[in-house]
C-alpha cells in the first residue's frame, strides 16, 4: 500500500443472505408437515442452519482483518449457459477472491487425484463417503465471472487483455469454516492444496498472496467500482426451494381417498412412460399428459440428462434445479415467454425451447 493510501479497512457492500427467509419459511412449513414430510423439512432446516453458522465464522473472520476489502455476501449471476450462487466475493487491493464455504461434519481428506475424502462418526459408527469437489464447484463459478466481465469490456482488445490476466486476478478459496474440522491435504497435488483452507487461515491467506503478488494495487475507486459490477449483476430474485415442499403438503394434506388414488394415479402414470419411453424420440417421450408437478420435474431431469448425455456436458449447463424450478412456476407457453424464465437466453431459447416447452404443454 503506497504511503498516502487511505485505509478503508473491510466493508460489506452486502451481508445478507437468502438463508434465514429460508429457515424461516421452512419452520412455517414443519408447523403444517406430518410424517416423511416432515422429516425432510427438519432435515433442510438443520442443514441450512449448519450452513448459515460457517457463513457467519467466515463472515466474522473478515471483519476482523483489519484489511483493504469490499465484501459481497451470497450473490448471484448467470449467463446464457451457467449460473453461480457464491457465497463470498471478496474484492482487495490486488485481487478478487471467490470464497466457497463449507460447514462440514468430521475430516476432510484430498488425495492425489484431487478427490475429496469426509470420515465422520454417527451412532459410535464410523463413516467414509466421498463428497462432490468445492473445488470444481468453485471452478464454475469462476467460469460464470469471468464470462459476464469479459462481456463489459468495449472492444476486442480489452477482452484479450483481462482473459490474459483473469488467472492472477480472480483467485479460488475453498474454506472449511467447522472449526473443528481436520484437513489432510498432505497428498494433494500443489494447486489444490493451496485452494482449500481453514477458516482460521483465512485472513492470513489473503494477506500473503496479497504481500507477494506483483499485480497494481487497485485504488479505492478500482475496488469499489468492481464490487458495484458484480453488485449490480446479483440476481436478487430467485427460485424458491421451499416450494417443492408447499407442494408435498398439497398432497400430504388430502383426504385419504384421494391422497391414495393420487397415488395410484401416479404409480400408474409412471408405468404407463416407462413403456411409451421405449418407443419415441427424445421430446416426445418426456411430453405424455399429467397433472402432478412432481411428474412434470422428472420428466424436465430426465430429458435435460438425456439430452446433456448426447452433447457431451454436464446436467447444469443446460438449467440447474433453481432454473428448473422457475420453469415450473412460470410455465410459459411460449418462446418468447421462456426467454423471461431465469437461465434461459436467446441461444438457450432457441437450442432447446421447442423439447422443453413440448414437455409443459402436456401439463394439465
Amino acid at each position: 500500500m503506497g504511503l498516502f493510501t487511505k485505509k478503508i479497512g473491510p466493508v460489506f457492500l452486502k451481508d445478507t443472505s437468502d438463508t434465514a427467509e429460508f429457515i424461516e419459511k421452512m419452520q412455517k412449513l414443519k408447523e403444517r408437515a406430518a410424517g416423511d414430510t416432515r422429516k425432510a423439512v427438519e432435515k433442510q432446516i438443520s442443514l441450512a442452519k449448519y450452513g448459515e453458522i460457517g457463513e457467519n465464522n467466515v463472515a466474522f473472520e473478515l471483519k476482523s482483518s483489519g484489511m483493504d476489502m469490499y465484501i459481497l455476501h451470497d450473490i448471484y449471476l448467470e449467463t446464457e449457459a451457467l449460473s453461480a450462487q457464491i457465497d463470498y466475493l471478496v474484492i482487495t487491493r490486488k485481487h478478487i477472491y471467490v470464497i466457497e464455504c463449507k460447514n462440514l461434519i468430521g475430516n476432510i481428506e484430498i488425495d492425489n487425484n484431487g478427490n475429496f475424502i469426509r470420515t465422520y462418526e454417527l451412532f459410535g459408527r464410523k463413516h467414509k463417503e466421498g463428497i462432490y469437489s468445492p473445488i470444481t464447484q468453485n471452478k464454475r463459478h469462476l467460469q460464470v465471472l469471468k464470462e459476464i466481465r469479459k462481456e463489459s469490456k468495449g472492444n476486442f482488445l480489452t477482452k484479450m487483455l483481462f482473459e490474459s490476466g483473469f488467472d492472477d486476478n480472480y483467485k479460488s478459496l475453498v474454506v472449511l469454516a467447522n472449526p473443528k474440522t481436520y484437513l489432510n491435504a498432505r497428498y494433494a497435488k500443489k494447486e489444490v492444496k493451496e485452494q482449500v483452507i481453514r477458516a482460521d487461515q483465512l485472513i492470513e491467506y489473503i494477506r500473503r498472496t496479497d504481500e507477494a503478488s506483483k499485480n497494481a494495487t487497485m485504488s479505492e475507486n478500482d475496488m469499489l467500482g468492481t464490487a458495484n459490477f458484480f453488485l449490480e449483476k446479483n440476481k436478487s430474485e430467485r427460485s424458491d426451494y421451499a416450494r417443492k415442499y408447499e407442494e408435498m403438503l398439497a398432497t400430504v394434506n388430502q383426504p385419504e381417498g384421494k391422497k391414495e388414488a393420487g397415488v395410484k394415479e401416479k404409480n400408474e402414470t409412471k408405468a404407463d412412460n416407462k413403456t411409451k419411453a421405449e418407443t419415441v424420440d427424445v421430446g416426445e417421450k418426456f411430453s405424455e399428459k399429467t397433472s402432478n408437478i412432481d411428474d412434470v420435474r422428472q420428466r424436465l431431469k430426465a430429458w435435460r440428462l438425456e439430452k446433456s448425455r448426447s452433447e457431451g456436458y454436464k446436467p447444469y449447463y443446460i438449467f440447474n434445479d433453481a432454473q428448473m424450478e422457475d420453469l415450473i412456476e412460470k410455465n410459459p407457453k411460449s418462446k418468447e415467454e421462456l426467454l423471461k424464465v431465469s437461465g434461459f437466453g436467446a441461444v438457450k431459447v432457441e437450442k432447446y425451447g421447442e423439447d422443453i416447452l413440448k414437455i409443459l404443454a402436456k401439463r394439465i
